[in-house]
């Protein structure tokens, strides 16, 4: 199938809907590099209620992966973490069955967001759901972290703390309600340049505070104190390389932010605010701005919803 390829799928034996949410990046710290090349992390990880939608079918008539998705641009072959997901499903439970998924995005790519893990994971509870698999959150965790590290984190949201390469996940809960305001600038930082510049930049690792050691033991949390400790290790490199970031999270703390930051490596920019209004207004003033994409949303939002 071609890139956001639009043919019709024909008409399954059974379907799903799973809601697929962004995540943002409350605390971020990039710690000392592995033996693998990669890095040991530190994050605590919460999702907002801005959501892609993720539809599967299965369909007995083939024994295909077929996905489609309203983004012309994104890849629907088997370079796309969904249909990957898909893969990795059928492969584990050694199942042959057609399976059909339609992606709807709503969360910008390559934007920090985590969107694409997150459809990978809602890829894997919609199948277990319909292959009737019975698989517990940890099984699901060990098959998505084999697509990348923040794919386990869903399976454990809405909040977690995520550790070593992101695959250990402990979940926490963050009482009280915020609302965010997510502010991406229309371009992409490439992870893998972030880690780089990060990298070169810093002349020593500092080890993980105890007050984020703390957090991590606590199994539940208030808003002021995650907000007291918010900090990400990407912004210095990223700020310096895209200063226009740097600008738009000073813009968010002058709209009333409680704490505004850098997500994952970038490049949107969220504020926490206390009240509704709060983020409507800061909304406002961003969407005026035409070469944003801004998004409000809920930051008090629920686990993966599959909808039959």
């Amino acid at each position: 199938m071609t890139k956001g390829s639009s043919e019709s799928f024909s008409a399954p034996s059974s379907a799903i809907t799973v809601l697929a949410p962004a995540k943002i990046n409350l605390v971020l710290r990039i710690l000392d590099r592995r033996a693998d090349g990669f890095h040991n992390l530190w994050s605590l990880m919460h999702t907002v209620g801005l959501e892609d939608k993720v539809v599967i079918r299965l369909n007995r008539e083939h024994a295909d992966i077929k996905l489609q998705c309203d983004v012309p641009s994104l890849s629907v072959d088997h370079t796309n973490l969904v249909y990957r997901a898909a893969e990795a499903v059928l492969r584990r439970c050694k199942q042959t069955i057609g399976v059909e998924i339609v992606l709807a995005k709503r969360i910008p790519m390559g934007a920090g967001l985590g969107g694409g893990s997150s459809d990978a994971a809602a890829t894997i509870v919609g199948l277990d759901r319909l292959l009737n698999l019975e698989w517990s959150a940890a099984d699901m965790a060990q098959v998505g972290q084999m697509l990348g590290s923040d794919v386990p984190f869903f399976f454990s949201a809405p909040s977690a703390v995520v550790v070593g390469r992101g695959e250990q996940v402990r979940p926490v809960r963050i009482l009280g309600s915020r609302w965010v305001v997510l502010v991406n600038p229309g371009f992409s930082v490439e992870t893998k340049w972030a880690y780089q510049e990060l990298s070169s930049s810093r002349s020593q690792v500092l080890p993980l505070s105890e007050i984020h050691a703390a957090l991590g033991r606590e199994p539940q949390l208030s808003w002021d104190q995650v907000l007291h400790t918010a900090e990400n290790d990407f912004e210095a490199p990223v700020f310096r390389a895209h200063p226009r970031l740097q600008d738009i999270k000073q813009a968010l703390m002058a709209q009333g932010a409680e704490v505004a930051l850098l997500s994952g490596s970038g490049a949107t920019v969220f504020g926490i605010f206390r009240e509704e209004e709060q983020a409507g207004q800061a909304l406002a003033h961003f969407q005026a701005q035409s070469q944003l994409k801004v998004f409000a949303a809920d930051a008090s939002s629920s686990p993966l919803i599959a909808q039959p």
